[in-house]
C-alpha cells in the first residue's frame, strides 16, 4: 500500500483522512472497498471528484486509476464535474414516478430555471436524476447531500428550494 509520507493531498484530503485512509487500506485483503469512501471524501471537501481526486484514491489505496475511475464514472452520486452547493437527486423509480415524481421534477426545473445536468446561475443547485433512491416508502422523494426528501408534494418544492436558500445565506 501507499506510504503516508510519499502522498501529496494535493488539498483534497486533510492529513488526518489522509492517514486514516492510509492506514484502513493496510488492513483490507481487497482495498477497492473504500474506493467510494476515499471518493466521498475528496468530494465533501472539494465539491466534486477532479481527476486529481481519482489519481490521489488510486495511490492511496494501490490501484490503478482506471480502477477508480470506472467505479466513479459509474456510480452517479460521485461527481466528476462542478456541481451546485446543493446537488438535487430526483428519483425516477417506478415507485416515485407512479407517485408524481415527473411532475415533482418539472416543479423544480420552474422553480431553479434548469433542467437536468444543469446549475443554477447563483451555483446554488444542480438537478440530476436518479434511477432510485432506495427510500421507495417515502415516493416521490429526492436526495440532497446523503438526506432524503418524500414524500412530497408540489408544495413542499418551493420550501424546500427556499430553505436551502436560506441554509446557503447563514
Amino acid at each position: 500500500m501507499a506510504q503516508e509520507e510519499k502522498i501529496d493531498s494535493v488539498g483534497l484530503l486533510d492529513e488526518n483522512e489522509l492517514a486514516d485512509f492510509i492506514a484502513h487500506a493496510d488492513e483490507l485483503e481487497h482495498p477497492h472497498e473504500l474506493i467510494i469512501d476515499v471518493l466521498r471524501a475528496i468530494q465533501k471537501n472539494h465539491g466534486w471528484v477532479p481527476d486529481e481526486g481519482v489519481e490521489l484514491t488510486a495511490t492511496i489505496l494501490g490501484l490503478e486509476p482506471i480502477e477508480v475511475e470506472e467505479l466513479a464514472t459509474f456510480y452517479d452520486k460521485v461527481f466528476r464535474q462542478p456541481v451546485g452547493r446543493f446537488p438535487i437527486h430526483i428519483c425516477d423509480s417506478i415507485c416515485c414516478w407512479s407517485n408524481g415524481s415527473e411532475e415533482l421534477t418539472e416543479r423544480f426545473k420552474q422553480l431553479l430555471g434548469t433542467e437536468f445536468g444543469q446549475t443554477t446561475e447563483d451555483g446554488l443547485f444542480t438537478l440530476l436524476p436518479s434511477c432510485c433512491l432506495g427510500v421507495c416508502g417515502r415516493a416521490p422523494a429526492v436526495m440532497i447531500h446523503q438526506q432524503h426528501y418524500g414524500p412530497l408534494n408540489l408544495e413542499d418544492v418551493a420550501e424546500l428550494i427556499n430553505k436551502l436558500r436560506r441554509e446557503a445565506s447563514a
